[in-house]
């Protein structure tokens, strides 16, 4: 498969229906076509080579959207830039991987000096709005010629998709056509990703693999999409009101905003009916908060890795229902789980150790990395270095990060663990737990909470609380 499938089916067989809604911009599938056709012409005729590098550093939108066909369809390769990084960062990705033609809005733009100045090789720079010392991006649509599409797919390199690990520069994870439709077809089999009938609504950076792969689940399957620059949650409302939005992708932190958010009252969100969610662990206590503000949404949590394509692991709405609320779920039909101990043996089920994760959504590697490459993948496997156990049902219970796991008096908390437990005290809003130094335990397990507003719980109120649901 390839990228740019999904549109030339929708373009058969629903041509002048709409597909995106960005502001006040609307346009079918035909449309979409033809400008994403002119502007992989336009890449062409600016130098870009198949398996050039091509990267993007934008807030979201449906330019966003087109720039992820068009690359593909001119047979070069993606490079979506974490828009929250500092400009070091940026640039490091950019010259790590020879990217020479760089798309940027308005909200980046004063960034552009900088990194002309850092990124020596970045020749070409194509503003999606309208700034100055840079091709603007509706002129070369305009002036270029539609080419015919590479069909680029199958086991060529898709994107270059950079995660910003704890230690060391970016790592810049190699994934193919074959890894990301695998994950997406694998996730849409669940019937917990958006359809044909969908509108899908993207407040999530799309640079994020989570959001790139409701995008592609979507366009899969001929669905439509509204975008919103960033996630604000009046926006995200007058999104789903204004345009019957069905489905949306958040994170954890986001659905917090949401549902606490004084104003939610005050819209009609009848149209929605999913929201998936991922990236980070949820407290359990937030999720059953969400589930009565929004008692008619069916929720979905993917758990995945950039290095995953990302998804590996699904909980439906049906295991949310079933109070499974604490588990990642089960693996997705695409994907192959085990656990293993540090000797590389599978373990029994309830015994936590590393999560490993085979299958074709699995990437090629580390961009010019070989080392770490070689450290992560074995036998076809990857070691994703977080800690889980699988229960008799293959439910997955992710408990933290191996390098996060404290170790107290030789016995080893997890954070996670800790942190559900704390989140229930009524008086709490958010928390972190982590390990602090310690002389006497080596480490102690330390807890830095939020208290909701007007609430001042006591040291005390929450040790008595957790002696109650967790072990001392």
């Amino acid at each position: 498969m390839y990228l740019t499938q999904g549109l030339h089916r929708a373009v058969q067989q629903q041509p002048d229906t709409l597909m995106t809604i960005c502001g006040d911009r609307r346009r079918t599938f035909r449309e979409v076509a033809d400008r994403v056709a002119r502007l992989a012409g336009a890449l062409r005729g600016l130098g870009v080579e198949p398996e050039d590098r091509v990267g993007i550093l934008a807030l979201n939108s449906d330019r966003y959207a087109e720039y992820l066909l068009a690359v593909p369809w001119a047979n070069a390769v993606l490079n979506p830039v974490n828009i929250r990084w500092s400009l070091a960062e940026i640039a490091y990705s950019l010259a790590d991987c020879d990217t020479r033609v760089l798309f940027v809005d308005d909200a980046f733009a004063p960034m552009l000096p900088a990194l002309r100045t850092a990124v020596p090789n970045l020749t070409t720079v194509i503003h999606l709005d309208s700034g100055p010392g840079a091709l603007g991006y509706e002129a070369l649509i305009a002036g270029s010629q539609p080419m015919a599409d590479a069909r680029r797919g199958g086991d060529t390199l898709a994107g270059i998709f950079y995660t910003g690990g704890t230690t060391g520069f970016p790592k810049g994870v190699m994934l193919t056509h074959t890894n990301l439709a695998t994950s997406w077809l694998g996730s849409a089999a669940t019937g917990c990703m958006p359809t044909k009938d969908s509108w899908a609504l993207h407040c999530a950076p799309m640079f994020h693999l989570a959001a790139l792969a409701v995008w592609g689940a979507a366009l899969l399957a001929g669905g439509r999409h509204v975008f919103v620059p960033s996630f604000k949650p009046q926006l995200v409302f007058e999104a789903i009101a204004a345009h019957g939005v069905t489905d949306v992708l958040v994170v954890p932190t986001m659905i917090q905003l949401l549902v606490d958010h004084p104003t939610i009252g005050d819209y009609n969100l009848t149209s929605l009916h999913a929201v998936l969610y991922g990236a980070s662990p949820i407290p359990a206590a937030l999720l059953e908060r969400a589930m009565k503000v929004l008692p008619s949404v069916s929720f979905t949590q993917g758990y995945g890795l950039t290095e995953t394509a990302p998804i590996v692991t699904i909980l439906t709405p049906i295991d949310h229902q079933n109070g499974l609320l604490r588990s990642a779920g089960q693996a997705a039909p695409h994907s192959e789980l085990r656990i293993i101990d540090a000797l590389g043996n599978e373990v029994p089920q309830a015994t936590v150790g590393e999560i490993t994760v085979r299958g074709d959504h699995i990437m090629r590697g580390y961009w010019d990395k070989p080392a770490e490459s070689a450290a992560a993948l074995h036998n076809g496997w990857l070691h994703t270095g977080d800690a889980g156990y699988l229960d008799d049902h293959g439910y997955l219970y992710v408990v933290d990060r191996l390098k996060d796991m404290i170790v107290t008096g030789g016995e080893n908390v997890y954070s996670a663990e800790v942190e559900n437990v704390i989140a229930r005290h009524p008086a709490v809003a958010q928390c972190a737990v982590i390990g602090i130094p310690d002389p006497d335990w080596g480490e102690r397990v330390h807890a830095v909470v939020v208290p909701h507003p007007a609430q001042s719980p006591t040291l005390e109120d929450l040790r008595e609380h957790t002696k109650t649901l967790i072990a001392g």
